[in-house]
């Protein structure tokens, strides 16, 4: 988690809005900064819906996106993205951090 001081992020005024905030928490990947970024697209829907949409009690969605010490599971942050009509989508950066690993040897056929 980020040693600086929280900020809420301003409220998106459009679905597009909502969208850059949460890649740009994503970009950053700081865990606090992207539950409050979804939680705050979450908040221009009918939170009642998208709760019962994802099959999850209202308050726990108010928790879990609030930006507290306890974060969301990954199940719970793809069905609400799902529930807003959002969807994570990865992409190559240009610099990896991670080497690739040698393609493991086939052994010869019997």
């Amino acid at each position: 988690m980020s040693e600086r001081s929280l900020k809420l992020p301003s409220r998106p005024s459009s679905r597009r809005g909502a969208t850059d905030a949460i890649n740009r928490a994503l970009e950053r990947s700081d865990i606090t900064e992207i539950c409050q970024a979804i939680g705050t697209a979450m908040s221009d829907y009918n939170v009642s819906d998208i709760a019962n949409e994802c099959g999850i009690a209202r308050q726990t969605l108010y928790r879990a996106f609030a930006g507290g010490p306890k974060h969301p599971n990954f199940t719970t942050v793809l069905t609400v993205l799902d529930a807003l009509g959002f969807q994570l989508h990865v992409t190559v950066r240009r610099t990896a951090r991670a080497r690739l690993a040698l393609p493991k040897a086939v052994p010869p056929s019997q």
